[in-house]
């Protein structure tokens, strides 16, 4: 397969509709067409069912989409990490590190000064993102490294050594009755009225079915806890980042959570290599 068979592809089966797809990709809608016949030729199978009326994914064509866009993705990645590889072989090396805002600050602080510090050590440029984007945005290829966080981020094909597994505090207004408290448990949180839990952005950038509000980073969030509107269960290490309108109290049967730093497999960069060791050491 071409990956402009694979673009076409993906065009259609996400607009469903040949005429929204061709005006998506910028071509007439003959040729496209043509190529998701040829496409089909070509691997013997059905990828869409056609009607005068509307266009539906066969069984097969919902693989073909996944598997596209995974390979897609894969191309685009190459491509940025090809370029910035030829940047540092030019004389202008550096690392891109991901991170969620707000989270693992002060870790993140002894980390880029420890590593500073070392011979050979590069430029690292800190990509701010928001919530469950880092893990998206390492295997694209517009990171070389993350800062990810088990259970909530993948490591599922990514190379990764643990740094630190901490628990988890409920974060509340100050002043709140549950704050005299020495802990906390999940149903206690539960139980909490008015307070709902934020609805965060899953991998495909939807926000799940509730009653809580979306919110994108920690900035968002803790406003909304100041205002009494929400309430959230984050790891301890956010003590460090709250604002003194905001309380937090053990909560002591939430699952922990580890800090890992991940990055792709297949890198060859001396400098990542350089970053991930004093990660370790730290």
């Amino acid at each position: 397969m071409e990956t402009r068979e694979l673009r076409y592809f993906v065009a259609v089966a996400e607009e469903l509709h040949f005429g929204r797809a061709a005006q998506r990709l910028g071509i007439a809608q003959p040729p496209l067409s043509r190529a998701i016949a040829q496409l089909e030729r070509r691997l013997g199978v059905a990828l869409l069912e056609r009607t005068s009326r509307a266009v539906a994914l066969t069984e097969a064509g919902s693989v073909l989409l996944v598997e596209g866009r995974a390979a897609l993705d894969a191309v685009e990645a190459a491509e940025r990490r090809t370029r910035r590889a030829a940047l540092a072989g030019a004389g202008q090396p550096g690392l891109v590190l991901v991170t969620k805002a707000g989270a693992s600050g002060e870790l993140l602080s002894k980390l880029l000064d420890a590593y500073a510090s070392e011979p050979g050590a590069v430029p690292v440029d800190v990509l701010l993102c928001g919530v469950g984007e880092q893990e998206r945005l390492l295997r694209d290829g517009r990171a070389d490294v993350a800062l990810l966080h088990r259970p909530f981020d993948s490591t599922v094909g990514l190379d990764s050594e643990e740094l630190r597994t901490e628990g988890q505090v409920v974060v509340l207004p100050a002043g709140h009755p549950l704050t005299a408290q020495a802990q906390v448990r999940m149903a206690d949180v539960a139980a909490l009225p008015g307070l709902p839990p934020p609805r965060r952005p899953g991998p495909d950038g939807t926000y799940p079915d509730g009653p809580g509000p979306q919110i994108r980073d920690n900035a968002q969030l803790y406003q909304l806890i100041a205002l009494g509107r929400a309430s959230a269960v984050l790891p301890e290490s956010c003590r460090a980042d709250l604002r003194r309108d905001l309380a937090a109290v053990p909560v002591v049967d939430a699952p922990t959570v580890t800090t890992v730093i991940a990055w792709p497999p297949h890198s060859r960069s001396l400098a990542l290599a350089g970053l991930i060791r004093t990660a370790i050491r730290l």
